[in-house]
């Protein structure tokens, strides 16, 4: 009795990736860079704007939207290189939120107690 040829052997297809695909990374990418438009002008805004605590909280506020731009940038290129590769697996960002929420709120933190102690 013979074997059939393709038995136990898997056959390569490239995966076809849509072109809504990479726009849906540069969509993310962009309303990143969005946020951090805002975090920049608060802090242009508490920087002309304030006093003392005013500056202080205006370089908190300018290094978190830094900080966020950067990991947009690598999170968009992570990204873009995993379409273009096409390899599976999970593209959503589990930390970045979590941790922008995180520094926003020791920056707020740290504004009304510089406020509040001066």
């Amino acid at each position: 009795m013979s074997q059939p040829l393709l038995q136990n052997k898997r056959i390569a297809l490239p995966a076809r990736v849509e072109p809504k695909v990479f726009f849906a990374n540069e969509r993310t990418f962009l309303s990143w860079l969005q946020f951090t438009v805002v975090l920049g002008g608060l802090a242009i805004g508490l920087l002309n704007f304030g006093d003392r605590v005013g500056r202080i909280s205006a370089a908190l506020f300018t290094s978190v939207a830094m900080l966020v731009m950067v990991y947009a940038l690598s999170l968009y290129h992570w990204r873009a290189a995993k379409i273009r590769k096409r390899e599976s697996g999970p593209y959503d960002d589990k930390y970045g939120p979590t941790f922008l929420c995180l520094f926003l709120i020791i920056v707020v933190i740290t504004n009304f107690i510089l406020r509040f102690t001066s």
